[in-house]
């Protein structure tokens, strides 16, 4: 546990630690923690500011040095078994038997185990969960599915949504790993249709299988840099600008905008970068009036036309 990042964690397992080993020398606590003496002192220096409520001398953990040793005069009721409020102990009874209904639980007999028992810890708090309703999103589900792939090494069949094509595809994916790139979970696996790595936005996937075959991606796959987003447009991709009504303005969050401008009417001003306009004239004419075509003038004219030839067929 190494890292400011940790931090929080180590705090809290440093004074329980500390009980238990009085006069450790803080070199050996260091190496225990897997950080350097340094960062170790100061963890001890901010412990002296972390107590109960008052906050006064005799509310904070008190700590006394000697040489290079270091005691804990006074805990501050860290060394006591953690109470959980009824508040707490709903939150855990309803999370418990929400995981406990996954039919994709790896492991059933431990959740029922340990849900039995905070059950009958938590008393009246177990009767007003069976009142609570929980909703496991689509996402969510898809999310877990894909972690318990990794997990077991097992290979994925994903029907998938790809947006820049407006198509649903059948495909069967090799996991390597998750990514978390602009607020989404994506999958990066190796794609055995495409032959190829790919990224697949999770809340894309309509259908989810794990399979029983082994996970067997390119051994040489390297992360690839994702600090400029999932997709990366080529400078010979058109860019497409749209102007956007309230039920449209869902574009802007659901594809990689370049510009997104607010306009004084109250409707949404979008430019994407795209490598085929084709799903994107499909979109336009999907959302009708609320939807308007700025540039570049050739697609906008196309796009009006398409336009005209359906009000012609209704006509």
């Amino acid at each position: 546990m190494s890292g400011s990042a940790d931090r929080l964690p180590r705090l809290l397992a440093l004074v329980p630690y500390l009980l238990a080993r009085p006069g450790i020398r803080i070199a050996e606590a260091a190496a225990d923690f897997d950080v350097p003496e340094a960062q170790l002192r100061r963890d001890l220096q901010l412990l002296w500011m972390c107590g109960l409520p008052g906050h006064g001398p005799g509310d904070l953990i008190d700590l006394s040095f000697e040489g290079d040793t270091v005691t804990v005069g006074y805990d501050a009721g860290m060394s006591r078994p953690l109470r959980l409020t009824g508040d707490e102990a709903l939150a855990l009874v309803v999370a418990l038997r929400t995981l406990a209904d996954d039919p994709e639980l790896t492991d059933p007999d431990a959740v029922e185990r340990a849900l039995a028992k905070v059950e009958t810890a938590a008393g009246g708090a177990a009767e007003v969960a069976s009142a609570v309703a929980v909703r496991v999103e689509p996402a969510d589900r898809v999310l877990a599915q894909v972690r318990g792939a990794l997990d077991q090494g097992a290979a994925l069949h994903l029907t998938y949504y790809v947006a820049a094509r407006d198509e649903t595809t059948e495909r069967d994916v090799d996991p390597v790993r998750l990514r978390w790139v602009d607020n989404r979970w994506y999958l990066e696996a190796w794609c055995r249709l495409a032959k190829a790595v790919r990224f697949f936005r999770l809340d894309r996937v309509d259908a989810i299988e794990v399979l029983d075959q082994p996970s067997r991606p390119p051994a040489d796959l390297a992360p690839r840099d994702l600090s400029g987003g999932v997709y990366q447009p080529a400078p010979d991709h058109p860019l497409v600008t749209l102007r956007l009504g309230p039920p449209g303005r869902w574009v802007a969050g659901y594809y990689p905008c370049e510009r997104v401008t607010e306009l004084p009417d109250g409707r949404l001003e979008v430019t994407l970068r795209v490598a085929d306009t084709a799903w994107v004239r499909r979109l336009v004419l999907g959302l009708g009036g609320w939807a308007e075509v700025v540039g570049p003038r050739w697609f906008a004219d196309h796009v009006r036309g398409e336009a005209r030839d359906a009000l012609a067929a209704y006509a």
